[in-house]
């Protein structure tokens, strides 16, 4: 089955990324797969205070997770695969996308305005012909409809 690899945050941009994903995965037959990214937290002394910044960065982005899925389920009827994992952003999506052999292709989105963001200029950087599977990139300016009509 193909699969969109989507990683979401709270941007706008990560919205129309999801959107645009969704309408491929309907079109095509697939499904969507929602990464969520947390931090690496840096060390703090003391042991309970780290697990507890690191418990609330999990349950932010299991929010955040939560309500794009449920907007997913909503505007598409898919039911999409969650994952939240911690670290670097960049080494998690490779090791996700070397992992499954069903992930088709990465969709990520630019911001509408000022840098594209981290994740487009690190996988449209020096090495950017060496992601095994097509990079998309949606430019976060596009209205819902046009996300609608190009996908």
């Amino acid at each position: 089955m193909r699969i969109y690899l989507v990683v979401i945050d709270e941007s706008p941009e990560a919205e129309a990324a999801l959107r645009f994903a969704a309408r491929r995965a309907v079109k095509t037959g697939g499904t969507v797969e929602i990464l969520a990214l947390i931090p690496s937290v840096e060390f703090v002394a003391w042991g309970g205070v780290q697990a507890t910044i690191e418990e609330e960065a999990r349950e932010h982005a299991e929010g955040i997770v939560a309500a794009a899925a449920g907007q997913l389920v909503a505007e598409s009827g898919l039911k999409p695969s969650i994952t939240v994992r911690q670290g670097d952003a960049s080494k998690i999506i490779r090791e996700m996308i070397a992992g499954n052999p069903d992930i088709a292709a990465l969709v990520l989105a630019a911001a509408a305005s000022g840098p594209p963001g981290p994740l487009v200029s690190h996988f449209t950087g020096a090495d950017a012909g060496a992601l095994p599977v097509p990079l998309m990139i949606i430019p976060g300016s596009l209205s819902a409809a046009t996300i609608d009509r190009l996908s």
